[in-house]
């Protein structure tokens, strides 16, 4: 049967402090947050005992229930990052994009004959009438 390995946490300002003790030897470590300071547990236990003979118990203020609580939160929650700034496009696409059209890729575009000849179809024709009017 194996003797159970203990991993005791505490935390000193930002870093924590890693106890682990079994088989009557006693190891300490210090790590830049919980996550780092589990990983600091798994190297020191692999000092005291071979891996597959292991069983380490985990304990933050004597619980392994609160230490539970505590290293999942930090793997849960996401750092704060700062919102991302999109810069403003630049001029020609602006222009395109006020325009209501969408961006052609780059080795689509129409020949510059074809694109006249659609916006000059695309404007409403005047009719006879209209056009003596406006004369």
């Amino acid at each position: 049967m194996t003797e159970p390995i203990t991993a005791s946490y505490v935390q000193e300002d930002d870093d924590w402090k890693v106890t682990v003790s079994g088989s009557g030897k006693e190891l300490t470590g210090r790590a830049p947050g919980i996550i780092a300071a589990r990983d600091r547990a798994d190297q020191l236990v692999e000092k005291l005992s071979p891996p597959e003979r292991s069983t380490v118990v985990h304990l933050l203020n004597g619980s392994a229930l609160e230490f539970t609580a505590a290293y999942m939160t930090a793997r849960l929650t996401l750092p704060e990052i700062e919102p991302l700034e999109v810069p403003p496009p630049a001029n020609g696409k602006a222009k395109e994009k006020a325009a209501g059209k969408p961006p052609v890729p780059q080795g689509k575009e129409l020949p510059k004959a074809v694109d006249e000849a659609k916006a000059k179809k695309d404007e409403p024709a005047k009719t006879p009438a209209k056009a003596a009017q406006t004369s």
